[in-house]
């Protein structure tokens, strides 16, 4: 096993470092610069040298003056001595934006993760073992429109009807105008009332697809040759289902939530961004619109390592809900 992770590892490396090789020259190639803005705006101050001039010097200042593939070395070298420069566009630097946060897209994420695996996981189980039911029926309705609704679009529509129509919450932000005067607790609940209608979206975008994947799974499992054989023996059916049945689900299962670890800490750019919430993909979105190179490719560099993190610990979890993998 500790060959097996090292081997994993040193390809991670590699992959990490062709993938950020192709994201820092599409970066490159944005059709907008932070640069460019700052370049513009200076050179239309009193006595100020010209633009041409302006872009000379902040290119070299932030070496863009370079070719894209030493300037990607640099980038490169900077990045694994943790000197992740400052963010053009925030005008702090990338690790203190980050900070500032990717908590809330932390929790947000949690809790969406929570609510999903609550949720689905059950309802794909009660769907394969009653196929062809009207609880079955019902359960794949809510899937396949949970999955095909544009993530813009119910979330509009959840800001019209609880927003707009009742007033049972503000249309967006995070706090609201009297969070000043509230008390800890009440800032708390303040906070907690504006996440209401941003999770409830991510969790009926993303439940769809697992209840789906969970059911599939569950139904080629009791199909199986084994799990005949166990009802043959007069096991009692609850224990075949759950206890021999689901736990050679989860061996799929496994790949689904070891892929969820990016989603925790990358944020929900569209939902952040419809509702307002100042989390790291509400920032990650205004750096890249605006050029932002060092905040964005911080943020992309964190999930290029999350997502090869991410496969690495499903593997692992491999072994775990399936000895014959330990024994291979």
């Amino acid at each position: 096993m500790h060959k097996y992770i090292l081997k994993r590892l040193i390809y991670a490396v590699i992959i990490f470092f062709f993938v950020m090789l192709i994201i820092y020259a599409l970066m490159r190639c944005l059709p907008t610069s932070y640069i460019e803005t700052v370049a513009r705006a200076k050179s239309q101050q009193p006595g100020s040298k010209s633009y041409e001039e302006w872009m000379a010097q902040l290119s070299a200042m932030y070496n863009m003056d370079k070719g894209i593939l030493p300037g990607y070395i640099g980038w490169l070298g900077d990045f694994f001595r943790g000197n992740f420069g400052d963010s053009w566009f925030y005008t702090v630097p990338v690790i203190q934006r980050f900070h500032e946060t990717i908590w809330l897209s932390f929790w947000m994420g949690l809790i969406t993760m929570f609510f999903e695996l609550i949720i689905a996981i059950p309802l794909g189980i009660v769907a394969a073992t009653r196929q062809y039911s009207r609880a079955d029926y019902v359960i794949s309705i809510v899937a396949l429109a949970g999955i095909s609704l544009p993530t813009f679009f119910f979330a509009s529509l959840l800001k019209l009807v609880f927003s707009v129509k009742l007033g049972w919450f503000d249309l967006f932000g995070l706090v609201g105008r009297n969070y000043e005067q509230l008390t800890a607790w009440g800032k708390f609940m303040d906070k907690a009332d504006h996440l209401v209608l941003p999770i409830v979206t991510l969790v009926v975008i993303s439940v769809g697809s697992l209840m789906r994947y969970t059911r599939t799974n569950m139904l080629e499992v009791l199909n199986a040759d084994y799990i005949r054989t166990a009802r043959a023996k007069g096991l009692n059916e609850r224990k075949v289902i759950y206890h021999h049945a689901f736990r050679n689900t989860l061996i799929p299962l496994v790949t689904i939530v070891g892929g969820s670890l990016p989603g925790l800490f990358s944020g929900a750019l569209i939902t952040e961004t419809l509702y307002s919430i100042p989390g790291i993909g509400y920032a990650s979105y205004h750096a890249m619109v605006s050029g932002d190179i060092p905040f964005s490719m911080f943020y992309l560099a964190f999930l290029a390592i999350l997502t090869l993190l991410g496969n690495l610990i499903s593997d692992i979890l491999y072994a775990v809900v399936d000895p014959r993998v330990r024994i291979a």
